[in-house]
């Protein structure tokens, strides 16, 4: 672990994760401190962990928080995955979802909750975060994460925030929002206004399932966001709803530690 150039008051730096399929690489930040402290699970979007991710990993670090940025495409190699230009605009590159698309479907939901364990016990294992719970955040494919790490692992998810998601509530027999029932976790999700991929017939489905299941949650829209708001990187950020995001996170991480 090496201290953060230009970041005073926290340290980060890569680590490894061993999974049941190998080895995940990843990205650890705390502030700089004896700890501990309340452990954050970082789920990226499709671009992969980057320095825009490692940078929101800093922020929330910032605040007082551990938290773990895993490289979720590990089974295709260490960071960097995908050769991405500094700034990164599909519709200029489409080229680039011929290289993202095969393995982002290849990360199936039982992939997804196997590695998920292999996390939160790293988090688990580590002097500088608190026992307990733990929480979980992800953006775009992400927030997908996050819901099924909240489903399959709720003893060890206290709080689960998506922002920007897609395809969380379709008619496949593995929709993310099937998970509901087993949430014990605080729920929030930020959804896009201008997202194809979570449509108003989602949304509802969304959240008609968390009510059913009786999980804590609250559901909203960014008006005029689009997917990937978060992503300072990319031709999608918003800086309201960016703004929007922090506040939302945050109030809910200081409500669960």
């Amino acid at each position: 672990m090496t201290s953060i150039q230009g970041n005073q008051g926290i340290q980060g730096g890569d680590v490894d994760v061993r999974t049941e399929d190998g080895v995940a690489d990843a990205y650890f930040v705390h502030p700089d401190g004896p700890g501990p402290y309340p452990g954050v699970l970082l789920y990226q979007d499709a671009f992969g962990l980057r320095p825009h991710l490692r940078s929101m990993a800093d922020r929330l670090a910032g605040e007082g928080y551990a938290v773990l940025v895993p490289n979720v495409f590990y089974r295709h190699g260490r960071t960097p995955v995908f050769d991405l230009p500094a700034f990164i605009d599909p519709e200029a590159r489409p080229e680039i979802w011929q290289a993202i698309g095969p393995v982002m479907q290849a990360l199936t939901p039982e992939l997804v909750v196997r590695d998920a364990d292999a996390y939160l016990r790293r988090l688990e294992e580590d002097p500088l975060v608190t026992d307990g719970p733990v929480a979980v955040t992800g953006y775009c494919m992400g927030a997908r994460l996050a819901l099924y790490t909240a489903g399959a692992h709720p003893g060890r998810v206290a709080a689960m925030a998506g922002f920007h998601g897609g395809r969380l509530a379709t008619d496949a027999p593995d929709s993310p929002h099937l998970v509901a029932d087993r949430v014990t976790a605080e729920v929030y999700f930020g959804h896009a206004d201008a997202d194809s991929s979570m449509p108003p017939e989602q949304q509802r489905r969304l959240e008609e399932a968390l009510t059913a299941a009786g999980v804590r949650h609250r559901c909203e829209v960014y008006p005029g966001a689009h997917h990937g708001y978060t992503q300072a990187d990319t031709s999608a950020y918003d800086k309201d709803g960016d703004d929007r995001h922090w506040a939302a996170l945050l109030d809910l991480l200081a409500r669960t530690f």
